[in-house]
């Protein structure tokens, strides 16, 4: 069966499974990442309009079986807190926010607004990632250890605000922290109020395993991105992509049931990036940098399980219309969420 005939027969018999829709509904949500075209969008289409605010996404994604969004919180007014949350309740619907925390001292007045604004609006958890891709950020091993001090100092300025409103922040594994040293982080934070945002694909990019990274981190998740990846070897390691539920190679079962079994009330956000595959460049010097003490093994069993779980292509979007990624990042989100509602919950 091809793909547009799967989608058919899951939207066909839609009606047959409302039980586990609605479960599924309660539980699968989506961010702002997999509208990464529409998101905010600098163009003009009305076959595809763009998203101007959160408003405008909670519009569109109403009917397609989600039950939240995670979206940016750092242009929001008062008046636009009031208005999601009036808009939550109309929809029956929750949404978390996405936030900055505050690296330096002089940085608690922004985030101290942003909170009181996401607490207006009725959010009560939120997402932070707080690096970039460390094989890239960073070329020695000093200046990651300086980045990972100064990540720890901000979860600990921002702890005491979090924890007074009443809120959770979730810490994404965000291809900057390795398992253990996102865990030691939250451990010596030690708050109910900062747990973690766990991410089903990221840190494959640190040669971890997915499934392994999912339990270590279940017992601090307060929400999480669904997502499903697609790999390919490649001259100096890897790359690694995005693709609809269902089409690439992560034990997506055995990963959700981890996560639920111990937080029933997390929400999965899905993050379906339509975009160009990352190359995870493991097989240069200047990869391994920023690690003292990663081995060799990880390296083997990563690339091992990279050539057996290969495709021959990975999809890309170089050379492709506008309108074309837009109707792709479209048809990529709609599979996926009728997948996640007839097979994964």
């Amino acid at each position: 069966m091809d793909r547009r005939s799967f989608l058919a027969s899951l939207l066909s018999t839609a009606a047959s499974w409302s039980g586990s829709a609605a479960l599924g509904r309660a539980r699968l949500g989506l961010t702002t990442a997999s509208y990464t075209q529409r998101w905010l969008g600098k163009y003009s289409s009305f076959k595809v309009p763009p998203f101007g605010n959160v408003l405008d996404l909670m519009d569109h994604v109403r009917g397609l079986g989600v039950g939240s969004v995670q979206v940016p919180i750092d242009s929001w007014t008062q008046d636009l807190a009031r208005r999601v949350r009036q808009t939550c309740e109309s929809y029956g619907m929750e949404v978390e926010g996405s936030v900055r925390l505050p690296m330096v001292d002089a940085d608690l007045g922004r985030f101290e607004r942003e909170m009181r604004t996401a607490k207006e609006a009725g959010i009560r958890i939120l997402r932070s990632a707080l690096g970039g891709r460390r094989y890239e950020q960073f070329r020695l091993r000093e200046d990651y250890l300086g980045w990972k001090d100064r990540a720890l100092q901000a979860m600990q300025r921002a702890e005491p605000l979090t924890q007074r409103l009443q809120m959770k922040i979730g810490i994404e594994n965000h291809k900057d922290w390795e398992v253990e040293e996102l865990l030691e982080a939250l451990t010596t934070v030690s708050s109910e109020a900062m747990g973690a945002c766990v991410d089903f694909g990221n840190s494959l990019a640190l040669l971890e395993e997915p499934l392994k990274v999912v339990q270590a981190l279940a017992p601090y998740a307060v929400t999480a991105h669904l997502k499903d990846m697609a790999v390919n070897l490649c001259e100096d390691g890897f790359e690694m992509t995005e693709v609809p539920l269902g089409q690439g190679s992560l034990d997506l079962a055995r990963m959700i049931a981890g996560l639920v079994k111990g937080q029933p009330d997390i929400r999965l956000h899905l993050e379906m990036i339509t975009r160009h595959p990352l190359e995870i460049p493991c097989l240069t010097e200047a990869y391994w940098a920023t690690f003292a003490a990663k081995s060799g093994v990880d390296l083997a069993r990563t690339l091992t399980w990279v050539r057996q779980q290969s495709q021959r292509t990975l999809p890309r979007v170089s050379g492709m219309s506008k309108l074309a990624i837009l109707e792709k990042e479209e048809a990529n989100i709609d599979w996926s969420i009728q997948y996640a509602l007839k097979c994964c919950f």
